[in-house]
C-alpha cells in the first residue's frame, strides 16, 4: 500500500527484525569472505511501500539547503541535518540505527560492540544528479567528536526503474586501486554493508548519466566501534582519495591553501585569507 501526505507508523513495517534475525547468520560466510574486503548486496530486505514514501517525500536538488561538494574528486550533495529529513525518512533512519539492527550487523559481519552515529556525520541523505560522480576512496577512519574508529557503512539505495546504462553502480576497488573487483548497481531496496578501513577503496567514479529528471538517491549510516584490531590501526585520517589508473583528480583546495599560507610573505597571507573568506561567504549566501 502507497501512501502520501498523513501516514499512520502502524501501517509500515519499519524494520523486518525476524527476518533480520532470519538472514545475518545464513550470510555471515558470504560477507567475510567477500573480495575485495567483506561486503554483501541484499535486495529485498525493507517494506517497499515504506521505502516508496520515503522517496516521494526525498527533497529535490534545490528543496533544501543541501551541503554542495563540486570539485575534481567528488560532484555530489549531501544532508546529515536532522531537521531537513522528512519524518518518514527520519523514523526509518532512527529504526536503522536501533539495537535490532546493530544486532543484526554485529551477526552478520562478526563485529561486535557497534555503537550507532544519532548525528549521521557525514551521512543521511546522498544524492547525485546527472553528471556527478565521487572519485575512489577509502573513509574517515575516526568520528570528528566521539573519536570512535569508524568500521561499517550502510547505504540503502532508493532508485525505482534503474536503468543499467544510467551508471551510478557502487564500485569495489583493489588496495592499490588497479582494478575495480565488483560493480554493484543502486537499484531500489538493495541494501549494501560493507567493512571500513585504510584500504577499503569504493566509489562512483564515473559521471552519472541518468536522463535530466533523474537522480541517484540514496541513505548512508556509518557505525563505529571503541577500538579495532590492531592490524587496522593508522592514524587519524580525513577521506583518502586515490585516481584510477590514468586519471588525475587534481590537487586538494584545503591543502593547497595551507602550502600557500606556509611559504608566502605574512601580508599576502593576509590578503588570501580575507579574499578567502569572502568568497566563503558569497557561496553561502548564493546557496
Amino acid at each position: 500500500m502507497r501512501m502520501s501526505g498523513t501516514f499512520a507508523q502502524a501501517e509500515f513495517d519499519w524494520l523486518p527484525v525476524a527476518k533480520l534475525r532470519e538472514i545475518a547468520s545464513g550470510l555471515r560466510h558470504s560477507y567475510e569472505s567477500a573480495q575485495p574486503y567483506p561486503h554483501i548486496a541484499i535486495d529485498g530486505l525493507f517494506d517497499p511501500d515504506l521505502l516508496h514514501c520515503i522517496v516521494e517525500k526525498f527533497p529535490r536538488p534545490d528543496q533544501i539547503n543541501w551541503d554542495k561538494y563540486h570539485n575534481g574528486r567528488e560532484v555530489k550533495l549531501g544532508s546529515d541535518k536532522d531537521d531537513t529529513f522528512d519524518s518518514l525518512c527520519r523514523i526509518f533512519l532512527y529504526h536503522l540505527n536501533s539495537a535490532p539492527f546493530l544486532d543484526f550487523l554485529s551477526e552478520l559481519t562478526g563485529i561486535d560492540g557497534l555503537i550507532a552515529d544519532s548525528h549521521f556525520t557525514g551521512g543521511g541523505m546522498h544524492q547525485i544528479v546527472r553528471g556527478g560522480k565521487l572519485a575512489v576512496h577509502a573513509d574517515f577512519n575516526k568520528h570528528p567528536v566521539t573519536k570512535l574508529d569508524r568500521r561499517l557503512n550502510v547505504l540503502v539505495y532508493l532508485n525505482e526503474d534503474w536503468q543499467d546504462e544510467y551508471g551510478g553502480h557502487f564500485e569495489l576497488w583493489d588496495r592499490s586501486v588497479k582494478q575495480c573487483l565488483k560493480k554493484i548497481a543502486p537499484l531500489f531496496n538493495r541494501l549494501v554493508v560493507f567493512t571500513t578501513t585504510d584500504i577499503s577503496f569504493h566509489g562512483h567514479p564515473d559521471p552519472l548519466n541518468c536522463p535530466p529528471d533523474r537522480t541517484r538517491k540514496s541513505l548512508a549510516l556509518y557505525y563505529y566501534t571503541n577500538g579495532r584490531p590492531d592490524i587496522e590501526l593508522s592514524g587519524q585520517h580525513s577521506t583518502l582519495f586515490k585516481a584510477r589508473p590514468g586519471e588525475s583528480l587534481g590537487r586538494d583546495g584545503a591543502k593547497t591553501f595551507a602550502l600557500a599560507m606556509d611559504l608566502l610573505p605574512p601580508v599576502l597571507v593576509r590578503t588570501l585569507a580575507k579574499a578567502r573568506r569572502r568568497v566563503k561567504a558569497n557561496q553561502r549566501r548564493a546557496s
